[in-house]
């Protein structure tokens, strides 16, 4: 379970900073051919198949917005940082998609919904997440999903979400929750990885 002060961790890190050199860890960038591939891959699978409207949160520089794009659909990133929205905006340049400044957790999206809401490395870092993904579901048209991509790093101090409770907390929302493992696809990270990383795509009822 993630404690309050992993949270704290989490939240004080200095986003804009960060910003410049965050496209160079392989499944943040998405800049090996092959890393990129594997991504495009596993989010045709989860997204609709038909093109739609993909709220895409804590988008940092737009890598997932990217790839979502590309696949047809009309994408809004959301992250607290102006850096990172500044460069998801670049990279995004002339496509149907349009980024804000806000937090993930509480979106200004106003009264828009959405045909899925996509959330990857973020919700283990919002207090009450199960506020939050209730929150999440209200953005949602009928039949949409929240595609959420998560994980528990680290072995000394391990930060994250395990499934089992990602799901548990999903489960006042009813409807259908799919888990997927991505621990054993290298091609996801760029490298071996041994800790628990996972995607939950969850159909509310």
């Amino acid at each position: 379970m993630t404690s309050d002060s992993d949270r704290t961790t989490a939240a004080s890190i200095d986003w804009d900073s960060r910003a410049a050199t965050f496209d160079e860890e392989s499944d943040h960038g998405l800049r090996d051919p092959g890393v990129r591939r594997a991504w495009a891959a596993r989010l045709r699978s989860w997204l609709p198949g038909r093109p739609g409207d993909v709220l895409d949160l804590g988008c940092g520089t737009g890598s997932l917005s990217l790839l979502a794009a590309e696949q047809g659909h009309r994408v809004t990133g959301v992250d607290l940082s102006p850096a990172m929205v500044e460069l998801a905006r670049a990279k995004l340049g002339g496509r149907d998609a349009v980024f804000l400044v806000g937090d993930a957790g509480a979106p200004p999206v106003g009264e828009r919904r959405f045909d899925a809401v996509l959330v990857r490395h973020v919700l283990w870092t919002l207090p009450d997440p199960g506020r939050v993904l209730a929150h999440w579901r209200e953005l949602l048209r009928p039949g949409g999903r929240l595609v959420l991509i998560e994980g528990v790093w680290g072995s000394v101090t391990p930060v994250g979400i395990p499934a089992g409770r990602l799901t548990g907390l999903l489960a006042p929302l009813g409807g259908q929750v799919c888990v997927e493992r991505l621990s054993d696809d290298p091609s996801l990270w760029g490298k071996e990885v041994d800790d628990e990383r996972y995607a939950v795509v969850a159909l509310p009822a």
